[in-house]
């Protein structure tokens, strides 16, 4: 049996222009916007950037550059302008209108921002209005530009049309082979990229932060979709080891481009949420159980090393060595992993998501209760356990600044370097295990526990140990949260908060990032941390905003930013082309046969 490769069409534009006539007006909307970012774009310097020079772009004319240039480079790929070919291997245009939407709506919301601080649009400067112009020109070039889709993609629906814009296609033209070392350049570059662009949003204010995160999702979005992140794909996967080594790297540079120990912190604690997540991700993303209390595994990590951390506060009066804490965490999270799976994993889908939400409050609860009145006198109640102590090794103390290679490291700095040490760990332990005979039990008994457990696998055990490894992994984290913060309370760990962690942002952060994906989680607890901290200006409007965003993304994605071949293949199984079986002609089967 063969099959014929699914076939492209050309959409009809959504405008009707000539295309010579879109593609002019594409590179003219992006040299406009590039013109007025040279100029100012307000009179004052109260607006937070500095908008008022001419001659080279600060802050959102930055950010509004970037996205010109991209637009800029996409279009003239799609010219097929000489040496600009590699970058768009997969889709042509559809880059175009993604990079042009980005750069629009970057430009719209600082001329909105400005307006509305200083009170408003008469505080706009010429440059702001000759950008936000060339941007729209550039959106309606590309809005006349045909797209290359899939023929059961051409549907009249534009649900459908906007879900086939954002995927990535197959590539159209067979990569060409790369020598080694540039293949390995490659891997580095994009990482180095990536660092780039992460330490740059921790840094910046919260104008700043929106703008640079909508032309960072728009830029990702179109770099998919031009197939140039497949090629890269392609690369790590060929590369595993080296790629590992490059994002070890690019983390460990990571607190020496910083020049403020509040943007090491949030670092720090964006690496404590990621590594919560992973472990998490185990239990959802390859078992496929549903847990609403994994904050609680956190809470008893960090508890259990407070109390042994010599505290003046801790009820024990005991001090273990860093190493001896990690172990009492990690193993404590052990022990309430399986008294808490045992008598519980027996049971599926929204019983156990009840269970595992009451083990939650169970916990924050009794934390609560433990404080010498209402039960023992363990946790001091709602006062937690505060005056933590720095952490020491090898005579290295970490409360301490220190001189590396000509940079200072302050306190937050030195936290982040020991937690990327435990999220190596575990997302070795992560990797090691999903690809193990374990992790395939998992992935069975998510897919179908009832055909699993008919060939032989051991549903309760295969699950227990899920859980139980889970708990493990947040135990270690907690470990190191409780330094890091200097004091624990019970409110720190709930169901939900508008302050990371707590069991509803990692779950979301797992189903965004993509559910069974190493990096998927590591992305989507990142975002879930950085936005709600740069957005706290906007009070409760922030979680409207941010269940806005999370609504949309499962519309549109449903797979997670960053997906397995298993998730596109569900989520996407209607978009598949109906490829009808062809028989070979009875007359050519002898012949067939005698070739092969």
């Amino acid at each position: 049996m063969t099959t014929s490769p699914a076939k492209t069409t050309v959409g009809t534009p959504v405008i009707q222009l000539p295309p010579a006539a879109a593609r002019i007006g594409v590179l003219a909307g992006a040299v406009l916007v590039f013109a007025g970012t040279m100029m100012p774009w307000t009179w004052t310097s109260a607006y937070p950037g500095d908008l008022t020079v001419w001659g080279y772009p600060a802050e959102l004319q930055v950010v509004t550059l970037t996205g010109a240039l991209l637009t800029l480079l996409f279009a003239l790929s799609a010219q097929g302008l000489r040496g600009l070919g590699w970058l768009t291997p997969g889709g042509k245009n559809s880059p175009i209108l993604l990079t042009a939407l980005g750069t629009l709506l970057t430009a719209g919301y600082a001329m909105g921002s400005i307006a509305y601080e200083l009170g408003g649009v008469v505080n706009l400067e010429p440059g702001a209005w000759i950008s936000g112009i060339g941007a729209l020109i550039a959106v309606i070039g590309a809005l006349a530009l045909p797209s290359e889709i899939a023929p059961e993609e051409a549907a009249p629906n534009p649900w459908h049309r906007l879900r086939a814009a954002t995927r990535a296609p197959e590539p159209k033209r067979a990569a060409k082979e790369l020598p080694g070392w540039m293949e390995i350049l490659a891997i580095a570059t994009a990482f180095a990229i990536g660092l780039y662009v992460l330490a740059y949003g921790i840094a910046a204010e919260a104008e700043l932060f929106i703008g640079t995160l909508v032309t960072a999702l728009f830029g990702a979005a179109a770099i998919s979709r031009s197939g140039l992140l497949a090629r890269v794909n392609a690369l790590t996967a060929k590369h595993r080891n080296v790629t590992l080594t490059a994002a070890f790297v690019a983390a460990v540079c990571f607190p020496f481009t910083q020049t403020d120990d509040t943007y090491a912190l949030i670092g720090t604690n964006i690496l404590i949420f990621t590594t919560v997540a992973l472990g998490l991700n185990i239990v959802v993303g390859l078992a496929g159980l549903l847990d609403l209390g994994y904050v609680a595994f956190l809470g008893v990590g960090a508890y259990a090393a407070a109390l042994v951390s010599g505290s003046p506060q801790s009820t024990i009066g005991v001090h273990f060595p860093f190493w001896a804490a990690l172990l009492t965490g990690a193993i404590a999270s052990l022990i309430f992993g399986v008294l808490i799976g045992a008598p519980t994993l027996r049971l599926r889908g929204d019983y156990l998501a009840i269970v595992t939400l009451g083990f939650g409050e169970i916990f924050r609860i009794t934390m609560n209760n433990l404080n010498g009145n209402t039960g023992p006198d363990v946790t001091n109640g709602s006062n937690g356990i505060p005056n933590i102590p720095n952490l020491e090794m090898f005579g290295f103390n970490f409360g301490e600044q220190h001189e590396i290679l000509g940079f200072t490291l302050g306190r937050p700095s030195n936290y982040f370097l020991l937690m990327l040490l435990v999220t190596a760990v575990v997302v070795l332990v992560f990797r090691r295990s999903g690809d193990s005979r374990i992790g395939r039990a998992w992935v069975a008994i998510r897919e179908d526990e009832t055909a699993a457990t008919a060939m032989g696998i051991n549903g309760f055990r295969v699950k227990l140990i899920a859980f139980a490894l889970g708990a493990t992994l947040a135990g270690l984290a907690g470990t190191v949260q409780a330094h890091v913060q200097y004091s624990i309370t019970p409110e720190q760990y709930q169901f939900a908060n508008s302050v990371p962690p707590n069991s509803a942002f990692l779950l979301a952060a797992v189903i965004l990032g993509g559910m069974g994906t190493i990096s998927g989680p590591l992305i989507g607890a990142a975002l879930l941390y950085l936005i709600p901290a740069k957005l706290q200006f906007l009070g409760e409007l922030q979680l409207l905003l941010f269940g806005l965003a999370l609504v949309l993304l499962m519309r549109f994605r449903p797979e997670g930013l960053v997906a397995n071949k298993r998730s596109q293949l569900e989520f996407h199984e209607a978009d598949q082309p109906d490829v009808p079986e062809q028989r070979e002609p009875e007359n050519t089967v002898g012949a067939t046969k005698a070739g092969a």
